[in-house]
Formats: structure tokens, sequence, C-alpha cells
């Protein structure tokens, strides 16, 4: 990897941030021991910053050369943590019960750290301003929105914004970044099916809940394969079943909890649309009623086509043959750095974190999660890059 010596000595540095924040992982809009040692360290660095937007959502401001005036460049890292146990017994493994950094999220803040840092001692070698947004809660419920709502994106006003997440799905030394839709929206629905319930030997007497609640499910299977363009993308997914409690006893309610992702907005009021049509249509034709709740969480990742061909010139100078830019790394998980996508333009990539060579290419979300933290270095190396090219243009 192309990393300068400056950032390559960063590395012994990143790695102890890193771990710090693994060992003591928090929840979403409870990170105040990580914000209170992100801003630590800017005080240490004579970095101006902000706390407390969003609850513990800091923003900081680093000017380049020539001080105000000129682009300015913002870097976004969420700071949240997964109710997950860890499984791992590295010496780094998470000391709270309960509570684990399971998707990489104590890696990006590490390496809006380093960057931070770098940039702080090296003023002269980029114009205008970068603006380093550390965000809670990404994981749920959001902390992106209300981070914006409380004017992270001006006073300088933002130009532009990027963010990278570390990503076991590719291996160490490659980069995902691609214009357009890089990850999906991401929709919830909760539904009630009220039947009649009743004795299991008469059920000519009731309206089973649990056959009703069936019927659903594999009817809700069909709209993805035959009411949407086979050419576009989009998943249902039932995650959640309830419903009886005994052997001989019909059930009266039954509970589904599921997810709706796609790519292209367009598709959301027509599926939304269509998934309330199909559960009236199976309740009616077997008596029953329900109660829907549908809401959507995040929009889809969308990148500026613009801001994705600067990602791709920085990090291809950093990556080596023959691995380097994977375009074709989309995915149906989602992400609230599509607010801010949506608000100014911008760029969301993957930074290749995976190793099998030393045993960590545990997928996101598992309790063995890990990852190469060689990647920190690359990381900070695309970020300096990034706002190089960016600021300087």
């Amino acid at each position: 990897m192309a990393v300068r010596p400056a950032i390559r000595k960063l590395q012994r540095q990143l790695q102890e941030w890193r771990r710090d924040f693994h060992r003591f992982p928090e929840l979403g809009f409870q990170e105040k021991r990580t914000a209170e040692k992100i801003s630590r360290y800017l005080t240490e660095w004579q970095i101006p910053h902000e706390t407390g937007i969003a609850q513990t959502g800091i923003v900081a401001t680093i000017y380049g050369q020539g001080g105000a005036g000129g682009r300015v460049l913002a870097i976004r890292a969420d700071m949240d943590a997964l109710p997950i146990q860890e499984a791992n017994l590295v010496d780094y493994r998470s000391q709270i019960d309960g509570v684990m950094h399971a998707c990489g999220h104590d890696g990006h803040t590490a390496i809006a750290l380093g960057t931070a840092y770098y940039l702080s001692q090296h003023r002269h070698s980029f114009c205008g301003a970068v603006k380093m947004i550390f965000q809670p809660a990404e994981e749920g419920p959001g902390g992106a929105k209300p981070m914006i709502e409380a004017g992270v994106l001006h006073n300088p006003e933002v130009d532009a914004i990027i963010g990278l997440h570390l990503w076991n799905n590719l291996p160490i030394g490659t980069v995902g970044v691609r214009a357009g839709a890089l990850m999906a929206a991401v929709e919830l629905f909760d539904c009630q099916i009220q039947g009649r319930g009743g004795h299991g030997a008469m059920p000519h007497q009731t309206i089973d809940a649990v056959l009703v609640g069936s019927q659903v499910v594999n009817a809700l299977h069909t709209i993805v394969s035959r009411n949407v363009d086979p050419l576009q993308s989009a998943v249902i997914t039932i995650g959640k079943f309830q419903a009886g409690c005994a052997h001989n006893v019909i059930a009266d309610t039954a509970e589904l909890s599921g997810t709706v992702r796609y790519f292209d907005p367009q598709l959301s009021a027509p599926i939304r649309e269509r998934i309330e049509t199909v559960i009236a249509g199976v309740c009616s034709a077997h008596g029953a009623i329900y109660n829907l709740d549908y809401r959507a969480l995040y929009p889809a990742v969308i990148n500026n086509e613009a801001i994705a061909n600067l990602v791709k010139t920085a990090a291809g100078s950093v990556c080596e043959p023959p691995l380097q830019i994977i375009p074709e790394c989309r995915t149906m998980g989602g992400e609230d750095m599509a607010y801010f996508l949506q608000a100014v333009p911008g760029c969301y990539f993957f930074l290749g974190s995976a190793n099998s060579a030393k045993g960590l290419t545990y997928p996101h979300h598992h309790p063995r999660f890990d990852f190469d933290e060689t990647a920190l270095g690359t990381g900070v190396e695309i970020f300096v890059r990034c706002v190089e090219l960016f600021c300087n243009s």
C-alpha cells in the first residue's frame, strides 16, 4: 500500500485508539466516553470543535493554508456499537457485557482521528477546510439526520462529504467504490393479524391467525418476483412470526415483522402499497382484520459521480495491483450516511478489511467480527488524498 511515511508512523497509535474504543463500546446516543476521548484529543491538537450535537456527536473544523475561504470537504465517521456479546478472546475484547463493536465503527473513529491529527499537523498541504463529523447512533435509531438538522453542514458551508466503511466482504488491499446506489434503502413493518381463537378440534368455529399469517408471508414473498422489474433490485424479508400458545388451541392473533430494501427510490411507494394490498386481501378472504405499522428507516446510499471519481482516483493511487478498485460492491444493507448524501454531493465507500490468513473473515454483526488493522492507515491515507485532491482543485 502506498501510505506516506508520516501516516505509516501513526499505525501503532491508530491501533491503540481503535482497541481502546473496542474495549469500551457504547450503544447509539450513549457514546459519552467515546466522545470525551475524541474531544480530549482534538483539544490537545488545538482543533476547534463542538460537542453534544445530537446528544453525543462532535464536529471539528480544520483550516488549511490561508485560513477561511476555499472549498470545504466533510469527513464522517460513526461511533456506536451493537447489542452483541463478543465471542473473541483477544486482549482488547469488549469489557461491556452485551455490547460490542461488531461492525467496525471503532475503526472508523480511529481513522477519522488519525486523519484529523495528520491534517492539523500538515495544514500547508491543503487549502480551504475539512470538517470532521463524528456521528452517533448509525445502527439505530439514526444520528445523521439530527446532526444535519443541528447544522453540522453549515458555518462553514460544506461543499462535499465522504465517508468509509471497513468491509469484511472485501479483502485487505481493496476499495469498493462506485457512482450511484451503493447501499439500499431500508423500511420496516410490523403487522398484527386478528382472527378468532378456539379449540383445535373445532376449526370451523374460528378464524385461524396462524393460517392467515402463513398465507400473508407466502403472498408477500411474491411481490418482488411479480411486481418489481427483474432488472431492479429489491428484497422483502419476514424476520419475525409469532403466534399461538398451545398444541390444541387455534391462535386468535399473529404478529409479523419484516424489512423492505431497494436501491431505486421510485420503488418505495409501489412496494409499500402492494404490501398493504396483499395483507388486506388475504385477511379479507379469511374474515380476519389487521393493523399495519409501516415506516421508513434510511433512504438509499447514492453516491455523486464526481465525488465517487475523486475517491477512485485517491484510492487507486494508494492500493497496489492486482486488487485495487472493485466497482461492483453494492449491498442491500442500509446506512444513514444516506441523509448526508441527500444534503450535499458525496461518496461513501468500502475499505477492504478481511484477511483469511489471519482468520479475520467473520461477517459484520457476528460475535466474532474483527478486521485487519493495517486497513486503518490505508483509510487515513485515502482520506488525506481526497482532501488534497478536492480542496486544492
